[in-house]
């Protein structure tokens, strides 16, 4: 590569000492763990033992808490105690106790998910819903302890003032004024002390303009970074519009099926993702802002039990979340009277495939034609496809861009470093030492095999870790990523596929061990740091291989004002001029386009 291959001929320790790792937030040490508390695949004992959440599945700490908050249930039967995952540290493969069933299998199943307002009994079987009695914009007494299971987790780290600087536009006719406090719009009593509990102080950029968007009734198409606070964004208007118009129709038609014996049931909102795990993130928020209110969210997805789906379905379900696939399976979900539909990720479901599954939902089933029901698109791009859908689906909506579509956060700082094939494992453990042992590191690799290769490594070294890809189990997964965010196991190695959709809080450090061969999977990728305004570091480790990225990975790394390497410059304009055909014109093209340091290395 003539002069090139003697730039980056550059030693690992000076390309290391530019990262600044070792800033005043990363001293914790080294990243690594004891082995005793982590088991590699090839010699993880199957035996499952203890199931790792050591409580009755009810979750309520007396009958009489259950009694009073009858609207959360409980599903506490005599097949026992939740399994979840085996004891055994930090690993990321093994398999479920066989005796019990997980708490996280696909449709959630602790104390608060099984009620439906309050339900009794009869001597044949069939549910008697006394809901329709109760105004459902009133909270219901609380629970301590599922108080505490919902909201133990802390937001902290949010740079919120930074994020204030984020610019918004917002289209079409008609447009709300956006609010700057929660306390501008009226979202009612549960709502308000829902967002109290979660400590949220102010809303997002995206929050203030989506929140009196879907309150006014208006469709939305919002493109936003993954991570920019859009759950709840959406979730917070649509189920105060909920408590403040009660169940109507949607509960007489379940009523009426269960006459018949039919469980059939019929969702007031309407939320597709295009991962489980996003799906089950989406599910975890519902439950924290649905808390001491008479709505049940329910998730459903591929790859778990379908028979305890439905019977979680069966117990009722206000706001479901779902991917794809699986909403209209066995007839048993009816969408005759959702009001509202949310498409999460969207331009993510069309890359995945799910088009054709999408229309059928919304335009062959049973759902309301658009302008009677109300939906909202939210994408982190906005290309033909996109544009395409929100035609179809969309009744003179709102375009809301948050930040320039499809661009990386400021709030990541971006390194490249020149790492070849050979060196990139002693890099990366020279990495991790300067993160900190309580930082939650990500690493981005290609293939099945690496990701499997590169965990037993780090075991090996010392490091508790784990791995995802799309070979493990839907409970292997799920098992993976609680270690990963419990901190137990904070390096997770994960391909690409099986990361879609992740939104995982605290991820200090992605590392792109292998550099994608596209820039769009580059920014979702380094976008799991730098979450609703944190600040994050995402280090890719380039060499030969990573020639066709060089010109679009400058350029992003120009955009977002980060520092580029003067290789980096130097390989976009050789391997661009050099591969033109045309010679002069081609060279004028990428002067136009250049920075002023590389045009006068063009020059």
């Amino acid at each position: 590569m003539s002069h090139v291959a003697v730039e980056n001929a550059l030693g690992l320790d000076q390309q290391f000492a530019g990262l600044d790792l070792n800033s005043s937030d990363n001293q914790s040490g080294g990243s690594t763990a004891s082995k005793g508390r982590y088991i590699p695949p090839h010699l993880r004992n199957r035996e499952a033992t203890k199931g790792f959440y050591d409580k009755d599945s009810s979750g309520w700490s007396s009958s009489k808490d259950k009694d009073a908050y009858s609207s959360f249930g409980s599903r506490s039967d005599s097949r026992g105690k939740s399994s979840f995952f085996s004891d055994r540290g930090s690993g990321s493969r093994g398999r479920f106790d066989d005796r019990g069933r997980s708490d996280y299998d696909g449709i959630g199943s602790r104390g608060d998910r099984s009620g439906f307002g309050k339900f009794e009994r009869g001597g044949n079987s069939r549910w008697c819903d006394k809901s329709d009695e109760d105004d459902w914009s009133k909270p219901l007494p609380p629970s301590e302890r599922l108080e505490q299971e919902l909201f133990s987790g802390g937001n902290t780290g949010i740079n919120f003032e930074k994020y204030d600087d984020i610019p918004v536009e917002a289209t079409g006719n008609n447009c709300p004024p956006h609010i700057e406090s929660f306390s501008d719009v009226e979202m009612g009593e549960i709502i308000m002390g829902n967002i109290e509990l979660t400590r949220y102080t102010r809303p997002t950029p995206v929050q203030k303009h989506a929140i009196p968007i879907i309150k006014e009734k208006r469709d939305l198409m919002a493109c936003a970074q993954t991570g920019s606070g859009k759950t709840a964004a959406f979730l917070l208007p649509i189920l105060s519009q909920i408590y403040s118009d009660g169940p109507g129709e949607a509960l007489r038609a379940m009523k009426e099926n269960g006459r018949y014996g039919r469980r059939k049931q019929y969702p007031i909102s309407l939320v597709l993702a295009p991962t489980r795990e996003l799906a089950v993130q989406i599910y975890e928020e519902a439950r924290k802002f649905s808390y001491r209110s008479r709505v049940r969210p329910c998730v459903v997805y591929g790859g778990a039990d379908i028979g305890q789906q439905i019977r979680d379905l069966e117990r009722g379900c206000h706001l479901l979340v779902a991917t794809p696939g699986v909403v209209m399976e066995r007839g048993k979900i009816g969408l005759d009277f959702c009001k509202y539909l949310v498409l999460d990720e969207a331009d993510r479901m069309l890359d995945m495939g799910f088009e054709p599954q999408i229309r059928r939902i919304v335009e062959q089933d049973t759902m309301p034609p658009k302008g009677v029901r109300h939906t909202m698109m939210f994408s982190a791009t906005f290309p033909k496809e996109i544009q395409m859908l929100a035609r179809d689906f969309l009744d003179e909506y709102i375009f809301l861009a948050v930040g320039r579509v499809g661009s990386t956060s400021e709030n990541i700082t971006q390194k490249v470093v020149w790492v070849e094939e050979s060196d990139k494992r002693s890099f990366l453990l020279d990495l991790l030492n300067a993160t900190g042992k309580d930082s939650l590191t990500l690493v981005f690799v290609e293939t099945k095999k690496g990701a499997d290769s590169l965990e037993d490594f780090l075991y090996h070294e010392g490091y508790a870790c784990t791995s995802i890809h799309g070979d493990r189990s839907q409970r292997d997964r799920e098992e993976a990523l609680h270690q990963f965010r419990s901190g137990k196991s904070p390096i997770l190695v994960a391909t690409a596929v099986a990361a879609r959709g992740l939104d995982i809080s605290n991820v200090k450090h992605v590392i792109n061990f292998d550099l994608p061969s596209d820039i769009e999977e580059y920014v979702h990728r380094i976008g799991r740091t730098g979450r609703v305004g944190n600040l994050g570091l995402a280090t890719s480790f380039f060499n030969e291989r990573n020639i066709n990225i060089t010109k679009d990975l400058l350029d992003l790394l120009v955009e977002a004002k980060q520092e580029v390497p003067s290789w980096l410059e130097n390989m976009a304009y050789e391997h661009h001029y050099k591969g033109s055909s045309r010679g002069r014109s081609k060279r004028i093209v990428l002067l136009c386009g250049a920075s002023a340091s590389m045009k006068s290395h063009i020059l």
